[in-house]
């Protein structure tokens, strides 16, 4: 795998889906002052009077466009930062710190971290596990290093060897030392944003009247700029997946560990139905998830990429599932 090439592709393509997310902000600021342009082109077609536009109607259009954009943007991310902090979010999805002393497969998993943190030259997140959940998962979250988590599921302890377990943390580190969960909550702020200017148009029909026409400019303006921002924001959280995977390789210089793990997840999803057992994962923390779903092929929304085609970035071509087998490193060595 070269994955210098990877990480340079990645990282090029994300800068140009962030500029791509800048134009559909821009097009539906623009898009709803032409909106009302027309429909108020409209009303002076079918008046019997003369109307002229009023005065300011660009910068006021403009304006309150603007303001529900970063409005809702700020609100978003500022309601996220004050959730608590990455360990915070952890514990609500049932993680706890890791316990080296009690387990041996918990202290593999903390050396584990260290390994990788040295590789990659960056400070020691705090290392959770999640001992309700019996599927090959695991996340990553903070909003910079000093706030950082990594959380890794029971199931990825019990199913995965040493070496993939070390693929699934860089992959996991990755994401932390590029301020991937910044960079998430950033658009998901702004995605938050673009949904208030079509819950303004909404507002604005119900008001009756000539304003449903109005309203419905603004609805329509905003939809289209709302999909385009969730679907932007999809497609930059597949680039970061990509970028991870690549420096899960740099770091532990091994595509069969992280292979390994998407191989096992690819028998997992063949196998969902015994996962039925795991407990919900919330949505405010799907998208941190190494696997999110196991439904997900690669579509505009979906903010991973397919297995089985990470699996083939991996190792340049298509590799067959390995399948789940204990790795017997989780008994008790000391209490």
């Amino acid at each position: 795998m070269r994955f210098f090439e990877q990480q340079d592709a990645a990282r090029g393509e994300t800068l140009r889906l962030l500029f791509l997310f800048a134009l559909a902000v821009t097009a539906t600021v623009i898009g709803v002052h032409l909106a009302l342009v027309l429909c108020w082109g409209l009303l002076k077609l079918f008046s019997p009077f003369p109307l002229d536009f009023p005065r300011l109607f660009f910068t006021v259009n403009v304006g309150v466009t603007l303001l529900l954009v970063l409005g809702g943007w700020w609100i978003e991310t500022s309601s996220l930062q004050m959730a608590g902090g990455a360990e915070r979010l952890a514990r609500r999805v049932g993680a706890r710190e890791a316990r080296p002393a009690t387990s041996q497969a918990e202290q593999r998993l903390c050396n584990i971290v260290d390994e990788v943190c040295i590789a990659a030259n960056m400070p020691r997140p705090m290392v959770m596990v999640m001992p309700r959940h019996e599927a090959i998962n695991a996340f990553a979250a903070g909003w910079d290093e000093d706030d950082a988590v990594v959380a890794v599921t029971q199931g990825a302890l019990d199913l995965l060897t040493r070496e993939e377990l070390q693929g699934l943390v860089a992959h996991e580190c990755s994401h932390i030392h590029e301020g991937d969960s910044r960079l998430n909550m950033q658009l998901a702020g702004m995605v938050s944003g673009l949904e208030l200017v079509w819950g303004f148009g909404d507002v604005v029909r119900e008001r009756g009247g000539v304003a449903v026409l109005f309203g419905n400019a603004i609805m329509a303006i905003g939809s289209v700029g709302w999909w385009a921002g969730r679907a932007l924001q999809a497609s930059v959280a597949r680039q970061r997946e990509f970028l991870a995977d690549a420096r899960a390789v740099q770091w532990t210089r091994s595509r069969d560990g992280l292979g390994g793990v998407l191989r096992k997840a690819m028998t997992q999803k063949a196998q969902a139905d015994r996962m039925r057992a795991d407990p919900p994962w919330p949505v405010s923390v799907q998208h941190l998830l190494l696997l999110a779903r196991l439904t997900e092929r690669g579509g505009w929304f979906d903010a991973h990429p397919p297995l089985a085609l990470r699996v083939q970035r991996l190792y340049g071509r298509p590799m067959p599932p390995l399948p789940l087998k204990e790795t017997g490193a989780t008994e008790v060595t000391w209490v």
